[in-house]
């Protein structure tokens, strides 16, 4: 990839451990949702959300890159920069949108000779803007050179519903088939309420509504990101049928964000699906808890004390959304419980009569926040039993500081010692002070500095230090929790990024009877650059971690024996409890709202004794991809041949801005090209890799395996690679799971298998590597596929950090990020509970795309030089500007691949095997007057080398 020089500081993006060689990433710093797709004379461009200072969202602006193949991509300028005013402040993001090829110039923007690319864009106006504060409207900038240069159009924004949510517009050409006329067509969202907004322009600046579409189907968190486009079923042209996609975050299948379609007709005016799924049917079953009839039927009502709107649950259950909450959906009937009453801030619990167990399942519709059970948690904040509180818990008389206690404080928070302790800032606290280095001192999350505290005594006894911690999280150390013996960091803990705080404790045993200080190290700037501590005791034991969870419970003699939260969306959908171990003993369901923050409540509706699993809603839906990483996709306009291709971001809003990568966040998925198929339940999207990425296979140097069986128990084969294409056939055999391992080592691996006991193909990360950076990351991600004649097949692309999975023909794929050890590339196989037989296994290495492009090749140094000639020869000039450029590569190591670039881009490369001839030719063709000074790129896996150069005259 050709790209701007780095700073002398700044690695070599091919030498980043996680860094994708076949996947699109930006240079440095953060990326996000693909925008302004378009294909225009020969290149295919794409935009996307880019920081252009900084590895976390914010900035928001358009970064750009290029490709004449949609494989090998070129990192262009920044194209549509966040918009400031003269003062320097922020007024506006530039948000997500489309790029269309105004080719009759009807904007009026470009002229007939030269028509404009045309971007439209959502503007997220900040609280700064002087007349559009805090709303979101659609606005245009244009491009008279092919994309290169952009100029924002004066009239902005050019669609505005005074809505602080409408955005992401994607914008197309539409001809009525019967009557010739033609016009632009928008498909916008209004994002909170589940809505796509399809409008019409002649000129792309004077808008008006056409219809809406939504709610429907998946309504949890947020519609995102639509796209509208016609697919001929089964390839007859006669059968033409439209795809309405809506990305969605949270509430996809296996949690985070996701992307749903609906496959239908669009007459001009309004898209009807087709494949919408009615929600109102419940399972075969008995209610035992409907709430439909005004009140808790006999369930016990613990609100919090003092709450003074009685959150969480008031006095009867609610009709459906409450003031301040996004609409809720997924509910049956008059009723259901939402903890919502007062938003998310009031805890409490809600607890059934007992009942008999009678049937071998509880099925119930759950919604609301992502905060599982925590198993051996308390509920309260209570320390441990007959703990020593150390520094009076801070809670001093007024006028007494810190440093009046004698800790000592340095930087910024010297600057006014009054400020700690403070009563501002966190929640969770115990009594009414605490130390927190945001109120610590002048510059909130900018502070610096350190506040250490008086010695103390650890005595024997005292195994356990505990302290109350919240915060931000670094992994770097330079924002912690510490306990220091003799002057050094012997125990260290970092905040959860979260303004809550939970009990952490140090097993300090074996410091007894000698002395200690506590220190809260505090050299973290930017967001959540700062900690909030309270409450240091030691005790025998740790302290209880409190439990923020948002959960319903079946309780079986006072124990919790099975438990559900939310994802994140104020969608309802069914969980199951198999419960036939418990038939005949008394139990109980209990509702728990124990958590303060983002997503702090819980929804559940229709509680229902069954003798069979109820089927989640989500996953009768239709989805584009089934696993955590496949998110904001989108086609490409105008793409040839009547192709349509999507791409997508490789990330998940649960953890994006915590993944662990170095200079850069964030990668877009391999493009893929989709087609309508039919099936059972009607037309529906099948997906491949673009064939452009055929180029990239090894084919000389695939490894196949004869059919054989799996024992039980996990096996390394005799090939490994992180850059690779799998094709495989299981047969599952007596195994309940059965499959592949990739990216794997002596201690992790990333399985690809099928559970025969379930019917499900998954992707496990649970042990892939590094997953602790986000809690939400460790994830097994599964879809229902049934055997064909007995088997699973199935494709992998395997990339450094990712996996991408294609099953029934690309009817289902899995799109899921890992961050395995470093240098951890071997394959497996392996089946649980029983054999499995493999059917037939190819794994083809594959070269690079981006950064690295050498594959395997067994280099041991960089390849030799080259000799350079041209059909024209580099003194007489040429007449016609075609010709041929020749490279005659060196004997010895192997040149793996050539590449030629003129002016600093790559016009043309050669893969190259051992059985190819040494001399390459790049063919030229149309090459303008003047000089051509080319340059020619040599590299094998060992390394890079310059390999000459040579001048081509063209006669004027």
């Amino acid at each position: 990839m050709a790209a701007p020089a780095l700073a002398d500081d700044a690695p070599d993006p091919a030498s980043e451990q996680y860094r994708p060689y076949l996947h699109f990433s930006p240079e440095r710093n953060w990326m996000n949702d693909p925008n302004g797709m378009v294909y225009v004379d020969g290149t295919w461009h794409l935009f996307f959300q880019h920081n252009p200072a900084g590895t976390r969202w914010g900035n928001m602006s358009w970064g750009h890159a290029t490709s004449t193949d949609l494989v090998h991509w070129e990192e262009q300028p920044l194209a549509i920069p966040q918009t400031f005013d003269a003062n320097g402040t922020a007024i506006e993001d530039i948000f997500s949108g489309s790029v269309v090829y105004d080719e009759a110039n009807t904007s009026g923007l470009g002229t007939a000779e030269n028509p404009p690319l045309i971007a439209i864009y959502t503007s997220a106006y900040t609280g700064a803007h002087p007349t559009h504060a805090g709303t979101q409207a659609q606005s245009l900038a244009y491009s008279l050179d092919r994309g290169q240069t952009w100029t924002k159009y004066d009239g902005n924004p050019v669609y505005d519903r005074n809505s602080a949510n409408f955005r992401d517009p994607k914008v197309f050409r539409y001809t009525n088939p019967a009557t010739g006329e033609s016009y632009w067509v928008m498909a916008a969202v209004e994002a909170t309420s589940y809505q796509v907004i399809l409008s019409r322009s002649d000129d792309l600046k004077a808008w008006t509504q056409l219809s809406t579409f939504g709610p429907a189907n998946a309504t949890g968190g947020i519609w995102e990101c639509p796209d509208l486009f016609p697919l001929a079923v089964d390839g007859d042209p006669a059968n033409t049928k439209w795809v309405l996609v809506v990305n969605l975050n949270p509430g996809a299948p296996n949690g985070g964000s996701g992307g749903q379609y609906f496959v239908g007709d669009f007459d001009g005016t309004t898209f009807t699906s087709e494949s919408t799924v009615s929600a109102d049917q419940l399972p075969e079953g008995t209610v035992f808890a409907g709430f439909d009839d005004g009140t808790y039927e006999g369930w016990t009502v613990s609100n919090e004390p003092g709450n003074w709107k009685g959150g969480p649950w008031g006095a009867a259950p609610a009709a459906g959304s409450l003031p301040g909450q996004n609409p809720v959906s997924g509910h049956v009937g008059a009723g259901l419980v939402n903890g919502f009453n007062d938003g998310d801030w009031p805890v409490g619990t809600l607890e059934s009569p007992t009942f008999a167990i009678a049937d071998d399942y509880v099925n119930l519709l759950v919604g609301g926040g992502n905060h599982p059970h925590v198993e051996g948690a308390q509920l309260g904040n209570e320390p441990p039993e007959g703990s020593r509180l150390l520094f009076d818990g801070f809670e001093f008389a007024d006028g007494t500081t810190l440093a009046d206690t004698g800790w000592t404080i340095t930087g910024d928070f010297a600057t006014d010692p009054a400020r700690n302790p403070s009563t501002a800032g966190g929640d969770s606290y115990l009594g009414a002070k605490r130390l927190n280095t945001w109120e610590g001192g002048p510059k909130g999350d900018d502070n610096v500095g350190d506040l250490t505290s008086t010695a103390f005594t650890i005595e024997p006894g005292e195994g356990h230090l505990s302290f109350l911690l919240g915060g931000g999280k670094r992994t770097d150390g330079t924002l912690e929790a510490q306990l220091l013996v003799d002057g050094q960091v012997v125990r260290s803990a970092t905040g959860p990024e979260a303004g809550a705080l939970n009990w952490r404790s140090w097993d300090v045993s074996e410091f007894a009877g000698r002395e200690a200080t506590f220190r809260v190290h505090d050299a973290a700037t930017g967001g959540w650059g700062h900690l909030t501590v309270d409450h240091v005791v030691l005790a025998a034991s740790p302290a209880q971690v409190r439990s923020d969870e948002t959960t319903v419970n079946l309780v079986v003699d006072g124990e919790v024996v099975r438990t559900a939260t939310g994802s994140n969306s104020e969608g309802l959908d069914w969980r199951s409890w198999d419960v036939s171990e418990y038939v005949g003993r008394e139990a109980s369901v209990r509702i728990v709202d124990n958590n303060r923050s983002g997503w702090g409540h819980v929804l559940v509706d229709q509680v229902m004794f069954a003798d069979a699993p109820a089927t989640p809603r989500v996953e009768t839906y239709d989805w584009l991809d089934w696993g955590r990483d496949y998110y904001a996709t989108v086609s490409f306009n105008d793409a040839p041949d009547g192709r349509r291709v999507m791409l997508g971001w490789m990330n998940d809003w649960d953890y994006a801005q915590d993944i662990p990568t170095g200079s850069w966040r964030s990668a877009m998925a391999l493009p893929r090209e989709v087609a309508l198929v039919t099936t059972p339940e009607g037309p529906r999207l099948t997906q491949q890799v673009v064939p452009e990425f055929a180029q990239l296979e090894q084919a000389d140097r695939a490894w196949s395996a004869r059919s054989r069986a799996i024992a039980e128990g996990a096996t390394t084969l005799p090939v490994s690679g992180d850059r690779v294409r799998i094709d495989a056939v299981i047969d599952p055999g007596t195994a309940d799971a059965s499959g592949l391992t990739v990216l794997g080592d002596d201690d992790a691996a990333t399985r690809i298998g099928y559970d025969a006991t379930t019917g499900r193909l998954f992707v496990d990360r649970r042990d892939s590597g590094v997953t602790g950076f986000h809690p939400a990351f460790a994830s097994l991600d599964d879809v229902a596929v049934p055997l064909a004649d007995g088997r699973i097949a199935f494709t992998v692309y395997v990339d450094r950090s990712s996996v991408e999975v294609f099953t029934a023909d690309g009817l289902t794929t899995i799109t899921d990020q890992v961050f395995p050890n470093a240098g951890a590339d071997r394959i497996g196989l392996f089946a649980d509970g029983g054999s499995a037989r493999l059917d037939s296994l190819t794994v083809t290495p594959l070269h690079g795309a981006m950064w690295k492009e050498a594959g395997v090749d067994g280099a041991t140094s960089a390849p030799p030089a080259a000799e350079l000639s041209s059909t024209s020869g580099p003194k007489s000039a040429d007449k016609d500007g075609k010709y041929l450029v020749k490279v005659k590569v060196g004997k010895g190591q192997p040149t793996t691949v050539v590449r030629l670039i003129e002016d600093g881009t790559v016009i043309g490369r050669v893969y190259r095997t051992t059985g190819s001839d040494r001399m390459v030719e790049f063919p030229v063709v149309g090459a303008a007057p003047g000089a051509h000074r080319y340059t020619v790129e040599l590299e094998n896996s060992a390394g890079v080398r310059p390999g000459g150069e040579i001048t081509v005259r063209v006669a004027g």
